[in-house]
């Protein structure tokens, strides 16, 4: 890669206040795929460096350019692929530069452009993702200097302010779901299909909350053990969960599952047991895990990530003086480091 003195910071993207869980879902790369996603978008004509960044709530690139016009056209249209989207698809995009971009990145890094506001699970997300970048080879000296700086202050934020107080994840805001729908969950049983970061935190959540029997689901089945040991659950195997349905009242589904696991077919074979008792299922997959169309189905209510919002509103307002404090923290860090971090020229050789 070459020396970064003209290149330019960006960022394009879509998350979870421009475009809705059916669009998100198209642009979703799974972390099994994103190393060979950064490779992809590195080679595109235009971007010199790129970190790609997709969890349930955002897909965003970071990208460094001579050309930035012709970066974002490049990226457009790698993902966009050859087919011919309406404008309304192109218009949930955001692209941000220079100042702006780096701006945006450390609010993300800060958990304060989090759909909960600083949730715990956005910071070790984003690190990962540049893990998977520098694992590509598509970062180099502009990238790095980048995200090691905004790592700092994102940390900062966290830990001179209590933006982090009360519940700060997805799985949290589930159970809160899970408690307006059911009333106290003392004595429910549940079922946890996925056994990753959000997975852990919700059935750790639902523990606290007095769920009584806990099972786990999860294609790795040693995944499945530790989950379960945590919690005092028990485990199934991912190709026998259907008929623990119809004793179960509340199924939490976040899988890396490119394909639903929950379908109308799949609930019919145990709804008829349940004699009218209602099922609550909660997916927090991205792409979703569960078809929309169980939520047509008699005697099941569903969730998806987008039905969590109008909970975390209310946690927007109540930290809104954190989030003011932390903004202001952010505006002064890049008062102090925006033009070194996005205009340092190289040294000269001695």
């Amino acid at each position: 890669m070459s020396t970064d003195c003209q290149l330019e910071f960006c960022c394009l993207g879509l998350n979870y206040r421009t475009a809705p869980l059916a669009v998100r879902e198209r642009f979703s790369v799974p972390r099994s795929g994103q190393e060979a996603a950064n490779a992809a978008i590195c080679a595109l004509p235009g971007v010199s460096e790129c970190v790609l960044l997709s969890t349930c709530n955002r897909t965003e690139i970071y990208y460094w350019s001579r050309e930035p016009e012709l970066a974002q056209r490049n990226i457009m249209n790698h993902f966009f692929g050859s087919a011919t989207l309406a404008e309304s698809l192109s218009a949930c995009f955001y692209n941000f530069c220079a100042e702006s971009a780096l701006e945006h990145l450390a609010v993300v890094a800060a958990g304060l452009d989090s759909m909960v506001v600083g949730e715990t699970e956005i910071f070790g997300q984003l690190k990962d993702a540049y893990r998977a970048a520098l694992a590509a080879g598509s970062t180099s000296t502009a990238a790095n200097r980048t995200f090691q700086r905004v790592f700092t202050i994102g940390k900062k934020v966290r830990t001179r302010t209590t933006v982090t107080s009360g519940p700060t994840s997805m799985g949290a805001v589930a159970v809160q779901l899970a408690c307006q729908s059911l009333g106290e969950l003392a004595g429910a049983k549940v079922l946890v299909v996925g056994a990753g970061e959000i997975a852990r935190s919700t059935a750790r959540s639902l523990r606290s909350r007095g769920a009584e029997s806990i099972f786990v689901a999860n294609r790795s089945y040693d995944r499945a053990v530790a989950l379960a040991e945590q919690v005092g659950g028990r485990v199934i195997r991912f190709s026998e969960w259907v008929p623990y349905l119809e004793q179960i009242d509340i199924v939490i589904v976040s899988t890396a599952s490119p394909v639903y696991v929950v379908s109308p077919g799949v609930l019919q074979e145990v709804l008829t047991a349940r004699n009218g008792r209602m099922l609550l299922l909660v997916d927090l997959s991205v792409p979703r895990n569960v078809d929309p169309a169980c939520a047509d189905l008699s005697g099941i209510k569903l969730y998806d990530v987008d039905d969590m919002q109008a909970i975390v509103a209310d946690t927007r307002t109540h930290r809104s003086a954190q989030i003011a404090h932390g903004m202001a923290l952010i505006r002064d860090w890049l008062a102090e480091n925006a033009s070194d971090i996005l205009y340092r020229k190289p040294q000269p050789l001695l």
